[in-house]
């Protein structure tokens, strides 16, 4: 897999938690799975949003189609 060299800032104490608590030789590896952890959790939550704008658009489309069949569907049964 290819690697990129990256720059980015982060505040002083979260550097210093990370020197402290993650080996200078396997920071790059930990930070990069956080990344992929974060980017895997937003990309659920983007993928939740959309399927509520769907179901909520489609709402009053399903509600219309089931008013439609309701009258056919219970002619047969007994009253």
């Amino acid at each position: 897999m290819k690697t990129l060299k990256l720059n980015f800032t982060i505040p002083e104490d979260l550097a210093e938690a990370l020197k402290a608590r993650v080996a200078k030789r396997k920071r790059s590896a930990f930070v990069a799975a956080a990344v992929l952890d974060k980017l895997k959790e937003l990309e659920q939550e983007q993928l939740k949003q959309a399927l509520r704008e769907g179901y909520q658009a489609r709402r009053e489309e399903d509600a219309e189609i089931n008013r439609e069949w309701e009258e056919p569907t219970l002619e047969e049964w007994p009253r």
